[in-house]
């Protein structure tokens, strides 16, 4: 799996942050506040691949880009960034050796806390 850093989706959480659109929860929360796969496919339908990315830290390029195969370390739940996703998204780059992934997502949430 050849995951990398996506430029798209670290731009678009750091705007959502910089406008607020920030859920503070607890770092175990992501499990509970996750899009379902179903909320994941009806937001695809309604606004396509293209914006579907950009909720995403990584992708790899070895998988289609129109499949979700390619997307990984999701970051919020289509509204807003949720703190528990990032740090979730800290935590698995770090274990999978995505270091780049891992540094921006420490970093996005070092913007998270600075309120």
């Amino acid at each position: 799996m050849a995951v990398k850093l996506n430029q798209t989706g670290l731009r678009h959480a750091r705007s959502l942050v910089r406008d607020g659109k920030v859920v503070r929860d607890e770092r175990d929360a992501w499990s509970e506040d996750a899009p379902s796969a179903e909320d994941e496919n009806d937001f695809i339908d309604k606004h396509g691949w293209g914006e579907y990315s950009k909720w995403h830290l990584g992708v790899d390029d070895d998988m289609d880009r129109d499949t979700k195969g390619h997307y990984s370390f999701p970051y919020g739940d289509f509204a807003k960034v949720h703190r528990c996703a990032v740090i979730s998204a800290e935590s698995r780059a770090g274990q999978f050796d995505h270091d780049e992934i891992r540094d921006e997502a420490k970093k996005l949430l070092d913007l998270i806390d600075e309120d």
